[in-house]
């Protein structure tokens, strides 16, 4: 289905070399970027420009977008969003969504990925000691930092910088009109070692997900659709909030299919129980 056709990876910032050799050996096509496209134009997460809609929508947006400029039929794309994990108290999250479109056989896929695995960060510095430990704390120089006069100010604002001297440099610069500066993890995907491996991880989640063909139509993308809770208790045998089933949708015959207990577990543990355990 796939086989030799171009697919275009809607990037300026380099995913492409950790998705494009998961795709080309999976499934045989002929990845390519089109540098002259600029995403940052459908929201930056230096804040310039601001993302008018969520993640996801995002990311197909710029998926379509990018196939249409390139008389392509093939796509991906990604779009990422950062802060507190939304389930694990005092730790931010990496919560990346990837859209796999194929307009000539009407097939889309999505894959998302939550990750705790991030140096998201920022904050008001007004020394370079500060400064410093900032960037030591978020693993400068591997990984970019962006300086900027105040944490909502736009006005004068340094990207991509991974060297030391211009680092100090800058903030100096700063320092001298505002009397202070706002540091942050540049999370962009070139500048950030960390979350380039959450899109790998995202990526073979995709490829997971296309290679699970519909048993009645035999089209790519049977995936969970919905999770349904009610996993009963060992103990008393009341329904928990721990996964009972998952249920499979093919997108094109509507096809659906029940997956009992998916975790191999067929009853929860009492400590998991709000009857148990309230």
């Amino acid at each position: 289905m796939f086989q030799n056709r171009r697919l275009i990876i809607a990037t300026k910032h380099k995913k492409e070399k950790v998705i494009a050799p998961l795709l080309e050996s999976a499934f045989g096509v002929k990845c390519f970027t089109d540098q002259s496209f600029d995403t940052d134009s459908f929201g930056s997460f230096s804040g310039e420009i601001e993302r008018t809609h969520g993640p996801l929508e995002t990311a197909r947006q710029k998926c379509l977008a990018a196939m249409k400029k390139n008389n392509c039929d093939l796509g991906i794309a990604s779009e990422g969003s950062f802060g507190p994990h939304p389930s694990v108290f005092l730790i931010n999250a990496d919560d990346e969504f990837m859209i796999f479109i194929d307009k000539k056989n009407n097939i889309e896929v999505i894959a998302r990925e939550l990750s705790p695995s991030t140096n998201f960060n920022g904050k008001t510095v007004s020394s370079k000691k500060d400064l410093i430990e900032f960037a030591d704390k978020v693993d400068f120089p591997t990984h970019g930092l962006i300086l900027r006069p105040s944490k909502d100010d736009n006005s004068e604002v340094y990207k991509g910088i991974i060297d030391e001297e211009f680092l100090k440099n800058q903030f100096e610069s700063l320092k001298s009109k505002y009397g202070k500066a706002y540091v942050e993890t540049d999370m962009r995907a070139m500048y950030n070692p960390t979350r380039m491996q959450v899109i790998e991880q995202l990526t073979k989640k995709l490829v997971d997900q296309i290679n699970s063909k519909c048993p009645e139509c035999e089209m790519p993308g049977f995936t969970v659709s919905e999770v349904i809770k009610g996993l009963k208790c060992s103990l008393c045998g009341q329904p928990t909030n721990s996964t009972l089933s998952f249920i499979y949708l093919c997108k094109h015959c509507e096809f659906k299919k029940e997956q009992l207990y998916p975790h191999q577990k067929t009853t929860e543990d009492p400590m998991y129980c709000d009857f148990c355990n309230p």
